[in-house]
């Protein structure tokens, strides 16, 4: 069966070829590479007859071949080609190859000879890799992407209990370098496989930065850290066009600098000391993975995340998220103080020489593959209209809203907040190695997710009532449905 061979993140894969198939940086490709320089939809091969033809669909990099940028390419046994920075050849039959670079292997465009120096270079490569074992297998095959060829799909059964064992090891790597935080660790981990972002409320000294910087390390994803300050301007998050001259040619160019904004996980420190215009430059990023510079759009890496922190002692000089924003939240989190026997060991460990390294669990392809089989998860009817009743009980002056709702609550959560409940359980699930989802792993995370969607009014304000203490009643109040 035609094959294509790539290497990414220093692993070799195979990716059987059908009539049709997408190459790009999202999940609903046919062939999902979260790789930076690779587009959303990079590029299509189509069989026409015995022919594969790859084309490209418009991405900043295009196709290369032979250190040549081209539009299309007629796909012919081992011929090597570059997607970004992913080398890929293409196998016709059964047989096996490796993986070699572009510039080494790839055959010339038509009507020009190949180079000396190619041909050289590619019968090298081919001889030092001709002893090379095959290429193993990914970890993780929910739905699609790299497969050897002929190798019977897992059972679901496997899956999960792949996938509950990657939970375990996480936390377990965390747990060398953060003391306590169980419950904070693991709405994180169950938002980063919905696909979901976090909001951290804590006092300071509570290890918000060094959580996500440690759980950027066991999931092998590249975390950045930005400090919101009042005089933070949307294109120090976002990244700025710079005239750069070519001292050969003499000629001037705008080239793109990405800011700290392009990392898999962002720590958004204090993101309510920033003014509104930087805080929505955060918008298109949450929501579409992108972000817009000088009308030009740039793809954010895949998996994308933001945590963000808030202080909540002081207020003064603060600009108070706005609700479009606070939405785009997953959870808000609110951090606690450790036990007495934590803090102990925490004083203990943060005052010694010597940390514990933490190991590489997952890196971000597996990931990827991890977020798409969430969305797999089924949900009964019965479990939806239950996270359904939930969501409607907490808007006012609705039919059937409880009467404290009408009294204490403005505005209530909106359609997001539904969505969020059904992935979080779904992800929970499969964290903890079950495969339904039940009306229980909703209320798991009904204060997570709609504490920031509910706005109390003055009444709520005037008589000491939170928005945690609204959720809870609600959870009270709504039953489940009958079936």
């Amino acid at each position: 069966m035609p094959t294509l061979l790539y290497r990414f993140q220093d692993r070799e894969n195979r990716f059987e070829l059908a009539e049709r198939a997408t190459i790009g940086r999202l999940e609903d490709n046919d062939l999902c590479i979260p790789c930076q320089s690779i587009s959303s939809r990079h590029a299509v091969i189509t069989r026409e007859g015995d022919a594969f033809h790859l084309t490209d669909q418009g991405s900043r990099n295009g196709i290369i071949v032979a250190n040549r940028r081209v539009s299309s390419l007629t796909l012919q046994d081992r011929c090597a080609f570059s997607l970004g920075d992913v080398d890929f050849v293409f196998v016709a039959g059964d047989g096996v190859a490796r993986a070699v670079p572009a510039e080494a292997a790839a055959p010339p465009e038509p009507g020009l000879p190949p180079s000396p120096a190619a041909e050289d270079q590619a019968a090298a490569a081919a001889d030092s890799r001709a002893a090379e074992p095959a290429a193993p297998d990914v970890a993780w095959e929910p739905r699609s992407g790299p497969s050897a060829p002929g190798a019977p799909a897992p059972k679901p059964e496997e899956v999960i209990a792949r996938f509950k064992k990657a939970r375990e090891s996480i936390v377990e790597e965390i747990g060398k370098v953060i003391i306590g935080q169980r419950e904070t660790l693991n709405q994180m981990l169950v938002a980063l496989f919905a696909r979901g972002h976090c909001l951290l409320i804590g006092v300071p000294g509570l290890a918000k930065t060094l959580m996500v910087k440690t759980l950027g390390q066991s999931v092998d994803l590249q975390s950045n850290r930005i400090q919101f300050t009042p005089d933070l301007m949307p294109s120090d998050i976002t990244g700025t066009d710079i005239l750069e001259e070519d001292s050969a040619s003499g000629k001037r160019h705008f080239r793109f600098h990405r800011g700290p904004l392009f990392a898999n996980l962002l720590l958004a420190d204090e993101i309510n000391r920033t003014p509104p215009k930087t805080q929505a430059a955060l918008l298109e990023a949450m929501q579409e993975h992108r972000v817009t510079v000088s009308g030009a759009t740039y793809d954010l890496p895949e998996p994308f995340m933001v945590l963000a922190t808030q202080n909540p002692i002081e207020q003064e000089g603060t600009y108070p998220l706005p609700e479009a924003q606070l939405d785009r939240f997953m959870f808000c989190i609110h951090l606690s103080y450790p036990s007495a026997a934590e803090e102990q060991q925490v004083i203990l460990d943060t005052t010694r020489e010597a940390q514990a390294p933490v190991n590489r669990v997952l890196n971000a392809l597996e990931v990827l593959q991890l977020q798409r089989l969430v969305r797999q998860v089924p949900v009964s009817q019965h479990v939806a209209l239950y996270a359904l009743n939930l969501v409607r009980a907490t808007r006012p002056n609705l039919e059937g809203a409880p009467d404290f709702v009408n009294r204490w609550v403005r505005w209530g959560a909106g359609p997001r907040a539904g969505q969020y409940l059904l992935l979080a359980a779904k992800a929970h699930v499969l964290l903890q190695g079950r495969f339904s989802v039940s009306c229980a792993d909703v209320r798991e995370y009904a204060l997570p997710v709609l504490r920031h969607r509910l706005f109390p009014n003055f009444t709520a304000a005037s008589e000491g009532v939170s928005p945690d203490s609204i959720v809870t009643k609600v959870l009270d109040t709504v039953k489940e449905p009958k079936y």
